[in-house]
């Protein structure tokens, strides 16, 4: 480790507070007491209307969702994209910024194969304390705000194992 410090897990939480993924992780985060924030549209909006207050969400200067994407990319130190069927659109955008950024991103499809513990691994490799959480909004799946909810509560569960490999589990995705 650098500078002769132990690694800690990570230690806040952000995205853009749409329906879906992103609320998903953040009410995960607020359920476990793990700091959270990060980019919003001007206007906190979202599909469903206005953002509520509980998401400490920032405001970019403008209303359209690129603009807050790119900013939950850049101060973040990796993004973990949850989804079910394929990566399209925003989700799609996402992947792309953080490629173009050069930030780690890892996709993870949910289901039976979703492992959080190769995801703690990936974090532990790159050294990720703030973690964008991105993926469709609830819409376009619906039931995907719950599921990435339970996989982020699994993830986070148990921070210690952060330090332990996942017995040979290797990062998944596509």
């Amino acid at each position: 480790m650098k500078h002769g410090k132990r690694r800690t897990f990570v230690q806040r939480i952000v995205s853009g507070g749409q329906t879906g993924v992103d609320r998903g992780a953040l009410d995960a985060a607020i359920e476990l007491g793990i700091e959270h924030g990060g980019w919003c549209p001007r206007g906190r909006i979202a599909e469903d209307g206005r953002i509520s207050a509980k998401y400490r969400l920032r405001e970019t200067d403008s209303p359209d969702y690129p603009a807050r994407t790119e900013l939950n990319v850049l101060h973040s130190d990796g993004t973990l994209i949850l989804f079910w069927h394929r990566v399209v659109g925003g989700t799609e955008l996402t992947r792309r910024l953080a490629a173009k950024c050069g930030k780690p991103c890892l996709l993870v499809k949910l289901g039976k194969k979703a492992d959080p513990a190769s995801v703690r691994q990936w974090i532990k490799e790159n050294e990720i304390r703030v973690l964008n959480v991105a993926g469709p909004r609830e819409s376009s799946c619906p039931g995907i705000r719950q599921a990435a909810c339970d996989f982020v509560r699994a993830l986070m569960a148990d921070p210690q194992q952060s330090s332990d490999p996942p017995n040979g589990a290797a990062p998944g995705g596509r």
